[in-house]
């Protein structure tokens, strides 16, 4: 303990050895409190008072003692204190004023304020910031309105509180009108005014007035850089933070941890990934909100194992996450479908009690939709004590990519039911749902009711839906008059459903329509030419394969690899078709074909077919018995002696692989979930969740 503490401990200590005190000794006593902080030693002091039943003739040291536990926090103390006093004068009022304030008891602190005998200048400022610092933005202004109505002079720590509150409302007009009165009343040289003027005209949108501001502030200290950085990342100029931020430097400035998070957060809205990690590395003290942009940072930009990482480093260093640190965790097993570190990452939510906050439980509901596990995500949508549209829609969804089609239908009408409004994401599954149970009639039902009960107006996403399910359904000259009725230029989203529909119907003539449009649209993309390559090719088609093959090389289109992975141990095992690169290939092709020979023994045949090479058939044979994620299969059936196994992949998979896995899943007795680009495929006695219609 320190010095001037300890002495004062002692001090108090020796009262309740000699009785009551002077009126001397308590106020000189009172005052080493305040001077020391100290509100626990205040309320011993208070409590020997209170035993001697000495009462001050004056307010002078028990309004000491009251601002003293409102600096403190002390809601208890203050209260005792405040009403037992008999004489209370406009500074006890304003004690307890801005203890509400500082605790966000704004009720208590309004209706304090009511009953206030008189008030002055001090009681409006701290209203105001009370208001203000507590989301009342509207009610402040409302009382600076009132307090110069009532004539009270605004001062400039009003002046501050009520620009504040016009960032916060990005009220410009009022902004100005109060800048204007700043101006006459000649406070425009105060360094806080300037600042405040400054992150409201940047919070507004007029930057460069932000900049002129900034650039004839005479004293421009750290918060003054701060805020401009803050502002130009505000307003997307994410270059113009980052060279401030040098600029800063080179005139001796030392940065901060406001500093550090804008400059952060700047790098990664210019993409540069890299430069940020290296100015993580360099700071010597990360707070919770570096350590929580950085993993946001790596998760929006792909790199969710960096993310996941990076935790682990955080939790080494005792950082205690917040829910926006878990959210951001949790959407990244998302991303990877990585159910074990999802189910770690839900641990830790429930250890912190932030499981239930409403950002993180429809962040583990996505991640457990994600993993194939829907169980669990309703699990958790149904304990949430609050829920949103959000949450409603991602269970939908989930359902919907799960092949539960008709519980994604339920739960939507459950949510009308609950008058829940939905939104267009809402309708994204309900039309997914409709599409996968061929539910034509109902598809048509909902897609009309968006407009009809909704007043929403259909995205592109929702017409891609109903061509999905139209064309599917062979009703593809039904589904080309509906994209006729598209009020804008169809794109690349409506064209690119229509050629996939097109490919699973063997529909060449709607198909190089949709084919010579995205052909337009997207000259570089490598799927269009691949999709209609493989139309000709599977009708033999072979001048019109190479056509095609020869205008992607002139155009030098790019063909993306296709690769499936697996999680064993935590540890991700990534394979290609024909992959001979794992230390377990031997052994995995050796398993394999042992599955091969077993599943023909019960009718299975490799489909040849599928194989979209003008090639002898040996080489057919090997080229489709060795896809992607029949190799991780194997090698997931060598790794895992029980339980299921779950296979990502990351284009659609293909028919020849889908009745592999459904065979395999009833010879080994083995559930398989399998997640490809379109959806989940739950392989399980030699069934298929989404029944053959993907």
């Amino acid at each position: 303990m320190a010095a001037p503490k300890l002495r004062l401990r002692q001090a108090i200590d020796s009262l309740y050895n000699l009785g009551p005190a002077t009126h001397e000794s308590y106020t000189r006593l009172a005052l080493e409190c305040f001077r020391n902080n100290d509100a626990d030693q205040a309320k011993r002091l208070q409590s020997h008072m209170d035993i001697h039943l000495y009462q001050p003739t004056d307010t002078f040291l028990q309004n000491r003692l009251l601002h003293l536990y409102a600096k403190s926090g002390k809601l208890s103390h203050a209260q005792h204190l405040f009403d037992k006093m008999t004489h209370r004068d406009v500074n006890s009022w304003n004690a307890m004023l801005s203890l509400y304030a500082k605790l966000g008891l704004i009720q208590d602190l309004r209706v304090m304020f009511d009953d206030m005998p008189s008030c002055d200048s001090v009681s409006y400022n701290t209203v105001i910031s009370g208001f203000a610092k507590n989301g009342r933005a509207s009610e402040a202004v409302d009382a600076f309105v009132t307090m110069q109505n009532k004539g009270f002079k605004p001062t400039e720590y009003t002046y501050v509180s009520i620009l504040n509150v016009c960032a916060q409302l990005l009220d410009l007009r009022k902004g100005k009108q109060v800048h204007g009165r700043i101006l006459t009343r000649n406070l425009g040289h105060n360094a806080f005014i300037w600042n405040a003027l400054t992150d409201m005209y940047a919070k507004c949108g007029e930057i460069d007035r932000a900049w002129w501001l900034f650039n004839r502030c005479g004293n421009k200290n750290l918060v003054s850089w701060n805020l401009m950085i803050s502002g130009y990342l505000k307003n997307g100029q994410s270059e113009k933070c980052i060279d401030l931020f040098y600029q800063m430097q080179t005139l001796g400035l030392k940065p901060d941890q406001i500093t550090f998070s804008n400059v952060l957060r700047a790098y990664f809205q210019s993409g540069y990934i890299n430069e940020a990690a290296k100015l993580f590395a360099e700071i010597r003290e990360k707070d919770k909100i570096c350590w929580t942009i950085m993993i946001v940072g790596y998760e929006q930009n792909g790199k969710e194992e960096d993310a996941l990482m990076l935790f682990n480093q955080m939790l080494s260093e005792n950082v205690k996450p917040d829910k926006y640190t878990i959210s951001s965790l949790v959407s990244s097993c998302a991303k990877l479908a990585s159910l074990s570190h999802g189910q770690t990452i839900h641990g830790k939510a429930l250890c912190m009690g932030v499981d239930d906050d409403l950002l993180v439980s429809s962040a583990l509901i996505d991640m457990y939709c994600k993993c194939g596990v829907t169980t669990d995500a309703w699990f958790v949508f149904r304990i949430m004590p609050v829920r949103n549209v959000v949450s409603w829609n991602t269970m939908i969804g989930g359902y919907a990519q799960n092949g539960q089609d008709l519980e994604a239908l339920h739960l939507y009408e459950k949510m009308v039911q609950e008058d829940m409004k939905p939104d267009n994401i809402t309708f994204v599954g309900v039309l997914s749902a409709c599409v996968h149970a061929s539910l034509v009639e109902e598809g048509k039902k909902y897609f009309a009711s968006m407009s009809k009960l909704h007043g929403l107006i259909p995205t592109y996403d929702h017409y891609a839906c109903m061509i999905n399910l139209l064309g599917r359904s062979g009703l593809m000259d039904e589904a080309m008059n509906l994209i006729a009725t598209i009020p804008c230029e169809p794109n690349s989203l409506i064209w690119s459903t229509v050629l996939s529909v097109c490919a699973i119907k063997g529909d060449i003539k709607h198909g190089e329509i949709a084919a010579r449009r995205l052909f337009e649209l997207e000259p570089l993309s490598a799927g269009p030419y691949i999709m209609l390559s493989n139309m000709y090719a599977a009708c033999g088609r072979w001048k019109d394969v190479a056509s095609v093959r020869s205008l992607m090389k002139t155009r030098n289109v790019k063909k993306f690899a296709a690769y499936s992975w697996i999680e064993i141990d935590r540890e991700v095992h990534k394979f290609v078709a024909d992959d001979r690169t794992h230390p377990d290939t031997k052994i995995i092709y050796k398993k394999l074909d042992e599955l091969i020979s077993k599943l023909q023994k019960f009718g299975f045949t490799p489909n040849t077919n599928m194989v979209l090479h003008d090639v002898g058939e040996e080489e057919k044979r090997e080229s489709i018995c060795y896809h992607s994620e029949k190799l991780a299969l194997a090698f997931g059936l060598i790794k895992k002696h029980h339980g299921s196994i779950r296979i990502i992949k990351n284009i659609r998979v293909c028919s020849d692989c889908h009745v592999f896995m459904k065979l395999v899943s009833k010879v080994t007795e083995r559930p398989i979930t399998l997640r490809d680009s379109n959806r989940f495929h739950h392989f399980h006695d030699g069934k298929c969740s989404c029944n053959d219609y993907w």
